[in-house]
């Protein structure tokens, strides 16, 4: 398979380390330093391309992807609003993408695991929940998409949550994500349900950026022949 790497930074660097390793190719290294080679026709040499942007970027690449009939696996957060826009051009072009907030395989565990966590605490309302997410000094997005991610799943389980808000909240209807920012911290997530007895925390910690490489290769392996949308759920068959 030969990749085309929109997006040549630390995360980028460590998916082609894999995917050399299992025996793909690079076709085509895209960074700020080079983008008029992110064109249909250079995108037309490669059978795939694997997206880790900004989420200003991050439509415009797809769509270039779909024009150039090459599947695209996606990392790039911030950008949900244009889901909808972006799967009718899916539809439209016949084209496949695999997008994931978070590509670690534990990461995706971790988001069962709240749900189910979450549809327990419904009913007993005498636990209060939040949670914090922290993150590299290089982050760009706030809060994170996993951390946006692990609160809309709290809040489609539990009734007494709306809505997320980021570090000041102002109604019990919200719950609050506390952002943290420290350097070198791939990434933790904490969801806490506090009551006056006791405290249930559930933590993943991410020690490098090879487990949301992995995935993301894993990923692009997966959607290589398909045509559609995909997530996690799909590639994991949860």
């Amino acid at each position: 398979m030969k990749v085309a790497l929109i997006g040549y930074g630390k995360m980028g660097k460590t998916i082609e380390k894999i995917l050399l390793n299992r025996g793909h190719e690079i076709g085509l290294r895209i960074t700020s330093s080079n983008l008029e080679d992110l064109c249909v026709e250079k995108l037309k040499s490669c059978d795939l391309a694997i997206e880790f942007s900004k989420p200003e970027n991050a439509i415009n690449n797809y769509l270039l992807c779909f024009a150039a009939n090459i599947p695209v696996v996606s990392g790039t957060t911030g950008w949900l609003k244009d889901l909808a826009k972006v799967k009718e051009a899916i539809s439209a072009n016949e084209a496949a993408m695999f997008y994931a907030p978070n590509f670690s395989i534990g990461v995706n565990i971790f988001f069962k695991v709240n749900a189910f966590l979450a549809k327990l605490m419904n009913p007993i309302d005498s636990y209060e929940v939040e949670m914090e997410e922290i993150h590299h000094t290089q982050k760009l997005d706030s809060p994170s998409g996993t951390g946006i991610r692990c609160a809309e799943i709290i809040i489609d389980e539990l009734d007494r949550k709306s809505s997320w808000v980021e570090n000041v909240k102002s109604s019990e209807k919200e719950l609050l994500i506390k952002v943290k920012r420290e350097d070198k911290v791939p990434g933790t997530h904490i969801v806490e349900y506090i009551s006056e007895v006791d405290k249930i925390s559930l933590e993943h910690t991410a020690f490098s950026r090879e487990g949301f490489a992995m995935g993301a290769v894993l990923a692009a392996e997966f959607l290589l022949g398909k045509t559609g949308y995909f997530e996690m759920d799909d590639l994991l068959k949860f």
